[in-house]
């Protein structure tokens, strides 16, 4: 049963303005859209990630529902997409961590880390309620976008989406949930090799793999959604309940994310010049990946070709 509220507080929580998430309830089907639309580049920014924790917090605090038109609605789904055309998230803001790291500011490091894991705890948990999560990817998810979007029951992809954690392009690794959640979907072989690769993916290659749980086609992402909503509405309760095992077999604890984001810091901490040279780098082209920008990630290449090209940084 779920505990009174004051509804005071409740409208306090929901009511507030965000400026880099946009957030819908469906109320047909019980679904809350989350979209990130962040300010500068498509990366997770401090602003968005407090502003993501805010409002998921007033939704773990309301026992999964959210306010919907001065009532308190369950939620059944929550789906997890980006405004930005053909970018889900290009994870960390590297032009930030650069200069946090040259200036050896661990505490702040630290903090930016934990709020990662904070939000990526509570979506593996559901907001502590029977919720189905859903990321919705559209286009490049790479490091922190690509563990965000990994952190949901079932991930959707259109087949433009590109997939992959680039972070060892310059001697790091995603500190934020891959190598946990990988792990447990493709075994721990596979998911170090995805990570010591740096590959970029297709779509159709991580469905495949089975990290992709339904392959869209272009520009028809949401409505993959919503079918794949309509689809199993019957058996909702069973799915929902199935999902949760997952976290009971073979579970992701808030002590493991956090103690790995903390090996993330170290680790980001004793690069060296010619790491961060690159990872300058790499940040300008995520800087110039605003809408109309033309600027890329690096493509996927093999591991001579990383190599040389990390050389010449």
């Amino acid at each position: 049963m779920n505990a009174p509220v004051d509804f005071n507080v409740i409208e306090g929580m929901f009511r507030r303005q965000y400026r880099q998430i946009e957030v819908r309830f469906d109320p047909e089907h019980a679904t809350t859209w989350t979209y990130l639309k962040p300010s500068g580049a498509p990366c997770f920014n401090l602003g968005m990630l407090e502003e993501l924790r805010a409002h998921d917090n007033a939704i773990e605090s309301c026992g999964g529902r959210v306010l919907y038109k001065g009532d308190l609605h369950q939620i059944h789904y929550y789906v997890g997409a980006s405004r930005t055309e053909g970018i889900f998230s290009l994870g960390g803001n590297l032009e930030n961590l650069v200069q946090l790291i040259k200036s050896g500011d661990r505490d702040t490091l630290m903090h930016y880390a934990k709020l990662c894991v904070d939000n990526m705890y509570q979506r593996l948990c559901g907001y502590g309620a029977p919720i189905t999560t859903i990321s919705l990817v559209q286009g490049e998810a790479l490091g922190g976008g690509f563990e965000t979007a990994l952190s949901s029951n079932v991930i959707v992809a259109e087949r433009r989406s590109r997939m992959g954690l680039p972070e060892i392009l310059f001697n790091l690794f995603p500190g934020n949930g891959a190598y946990s959640l990988l792990a447990r979907r493709v075994g721990v072989r596979r998911a170090e090799e995805m990570i010591l690769s740096g590959r970029v993916y297709t779509a159709e290659e991580m469905h495949a793999a089975g990290v992709v749980d339904v392959l869209a086609e272009d520009g028809t992402g949401e409505a993959a959604v919503q079918d794949y909503i309509r689809r199993n509405e019957r058996r909702r309760n069973g799915l929902q309940a199935v999902f949760s095992c997952r976290q009971h077999f073979h579970p992701v604890s808030y002590e493991e994310l956090l103690n790995i984001a903390n090996l993330w810091v170290s680790a980001a901490l004793r690069l060296e010049e010619k790491d961060l040279k690159l990872m300058s780098r790499l940040a300008r082209s995520q800087s110039k990946r605003v809408p109309g920008g033309a600027a890329a990630m690096p493509e996927a290449a093999a591991p001579v070709e990383q190599e040389q090209q990390y050389a010449t940084a």
